[in-house]
């Protein structure tokens, strides 16, 4: 077993899969969350953490002593990041806090009480501006990416999933996600809309041949045309 692990990381604001990160076995849940705070925006003093492993509930992480390793967390689980809310898993009732932030910020011995005594998460100047820098860097990137872009280009989704190919009929802002996205026409019904997302329209193609995917997971090439021979809903 390695000394780190590689998650799939989900929030409750959007209930999908929304990147991939690697944690070292040994780092304490407390710091975890700290880290998780700068990362999705969520507060590390009233996160909840649920692991999964695909729809089934392995642990929640509620020791913010206990090292991450100490639960049965494997490569590619999903770690779920509940904000503002504390889950009762057995009967499903959710119950919010009512502390406001000041009050919960004059408490001691808690999570955000232990992120900034140990200068950790957005209490550590060094980290934040590490962070800053490195999201500059992305969004160079993909500027300089899109620039090579262009509608009507043959692609390669590289995401996990199945083989996708199709013609990118769209470049620029997602109303849902940060960053540059690109709208793909799939050669075949591997995808999840018609062009339309909760009514906003970027292009169009047919049900289920439409995605929204990240600049960064599209290759440009010559693809040749892939035979739509799929009956189901594959998504």
């Amino acid at each position: 077993m390695g000394d780190f692990v590689q998650i799939n990381v989900s929030n409750s604001q959007n209930d999908t899969v929304s990147f991939e990160k690697k944690f070292p076995r040994d780092i304490k849940i407390a710091e975890l969350k700290g880290k998780l705070e700068v990362i999705t925006g969520a507060s590390a003093g009233t996160m909840q953490l649920l692991l999964f492993s695909g729809d089934k509930l392995i642990a929640q992480l509620n020791d913010d002593e206990a090292e991450l390793g100490s639960f049965a967390i494997e490569n590619d689980m999903r770690l779920h990041v509940v904000d503002n809310v504390q889950s009762f898993i057995d009967d499903g009732n959710v119950e919010k806090f009512d502390l406001t932030d000041k009050q919960y910020d004059e408490r001691r011995n808690t999570v955000r009480d232990y992120l900034k005594t140990r200068r950790l998460g957005k209490y550590n100047d060094d980290e934040m501006k590490a962070i800053e820098e490195r999201k500059k860097q992305e969004q160079l990137e993909q500027e300089q990416k899109a620039e090579s872009i262009n509608i009507g280009d043959r692609c390669l989704v590289t995401a996990k999933g199945p083989r996708r190919i199709g013609t990118i009929r769209y470049k620029g802002t997602f109303h849902l996600k940060p960053g540059i996205f690109i709208g793909v026409e799939f050669d075949e019904p591997l995808g999840i809309h018609n062009g339309s997302v909760d009514g906003t329209k970027y292009f169009e193609c047919q049900e289920k041949y439409g995605s929204m995917v990240p600049i960064g997971a599209i290759e440009v090439g010559d693809f040749p045309r892939e035979d739509d021979g799929l009956d189901d809903d594959e998504i």
